[in-house]
């Protein structure tokens, strides 16, 4: 007897669950759980991280996370303008920066921001010690990604808005802001969602600053602490809370996209 598409459809889904149930046990039964628990999941290890754990390192990560996000998002809202302006010079700065930045590894900028920047202007130094340089060193990068990502919302905007604001009478300034802008926004809220995700696993490259024990951040805190307990659990614990802050973010996001899906 013949089966219908959808009567295939939903044997074939059948299988793969099955198949995929059938690799999970395999790998479940085959694994050596003592040893994994005795080299990953020490709970005494783990309950010792604590309250450190939360207080300072995650503290500080959310902390480098959102300065970050802020410094880049202001740049990068310029930059987008600067790469959508009449002038050429501001569109040859703005592409050059873009290009720049983002061929250059966060590492590298953090690392440049920290020590080149002193280096170079000995009478002068970053406000803020660590959290100016975390915040001007990751923030140069992602701005580069966020102008690109709100010049893509500007122009997705239809023209037809700025050239209706300006019949009006508004002067382009005005339109832009009052018009555009917002409009421009509410389409790349998800990806810059996203963005944020990112900048809180690149604070992890804070380390190469020589952070102290008040502006650690979480992965530090758990190589300081693998190194005196000589074992890996702590990396676990670190995994965890990191996924404590991007998952809750995921979820938005998938919020944002649906219901800007529904809007369009």
């Amino acid at each position: 007897m013949r089966l219908s598409p959808r009567r295939r459809r939903r044997i074939a889904q059948a299988v793969g669950y099955l198949v995929f149930a059938l690799v999970i046990a395999v790998v479940v039964a085959a694994a050596d759980w003592g040893r994994l628990s005795e080299a990953f999941f020490r709970l005494d290890i783990a309950r010792g991280m604590f309250p450190g754990a939360i207080t300072v390192a995650l503290r500080n990560t959310i902390v480098y996370t959102l300065l970050a996000f802020v410094f880049g998002l202001t740049l990068g809202l310029i930059l987008a303008l600067m790469r959508l302006s009449s002038i050429p010079p501001y569109r040859w700065f703005a592409t050059a920066y873009i290009e720049l930045f983002r061929g250059l590894p966060a590492l590298l900028v953090l690392f440049m921001v920290g020590y080149g920047v002193p280096l170079a202007f000995p009478d002068r130094e970053i406000p803020g010690g660590v959290y100016g340089s975390v915040t001007v060193g990751l923030g140069l990068t992602a701005a580069a990604y966020m102008a690109e990502t709100i010049r893509a919302g500007i122009q997705a905007v239809p023209k037809g808005q700025l050239e209706a604001a300006r019949t009006l009478g508004m002067s382009h300034t005005r339109a832009m802001i009052s018009i555009v802008l917002p409009q421009a926004f509410r389409i790349v809220i998800p990806p810059l969602t996203n963005e944020i995700i990112l900048l809180t696993k690149d604070t992890s490259l804070v380390y190469v600053l020589g952070v102290t024990a008040t502006t650690i951040e979480l992965t530090k805190f758990a190589g300081d602490t693998l190194n005196t307990r000589v074992n890996p659990t702590p990396l676990v614990v670190a995994g965890l809370l990191y996924l404590l802050i991007t998952l809750p973010m995921s979820q938005l996001v998938r919020g944002l996209e649906r219901r800007a899906g529904r809007e369009r």
